[in-house]
């Protein structure tokens, strides 16, 4: 099993950066990728950044050039660093693992950006 802690979710102003983390622990082994998600007030839940443990990277639109996902080279950790940050980025932001058998998530840390 996988276990997964996100940390970092505050109060920033509009422009402003922080980096998210997510701790990984328990059978990481079995993790074949990582991701960030975020559901916005009232909204389901939508994915903000992907990657796989093969290489591969993803980002929603509205984060491209933005944001940045990176991870340990254990697969401790994936981490979201966020730069630039604008009212509509307020959400409770997911860490999510996946395995071949499974699909983890983490408990969410909220941000809230401030105009």
């Amino acid at each position: 099993q996988v276990q997964l802690v996100e940390s970092g979710g505050t109060l920033v102003q509009t422009g402003e950066s922080l980096k998210l983390s997510c701790a990984a622990s328990g059978s990481t082994f079995m993790i074949i990728a990582f991701g960030w998600y975020r559901q916005l007030p009232g909204k389901e839940r939508e994915s903000v950044a992907l990657f796989s443990t093969g290489g591969n990277i993803n980002y929603a639109d509205s984060v491209k050039g933005r944001f940045t996902i990176s991870t340990d080279d254990n697969n401790n950790a994936v981490y979201l660093q966020m730069t630039s940050l604008q009212p509509e980025d307020t959400a409770v932001y997911y860490c999510m693992a996946t395995t071949y058998t499974a699909l983890v998530w983490g408990q969410g840390t909220q941000v809230t950006v401030s105009s």
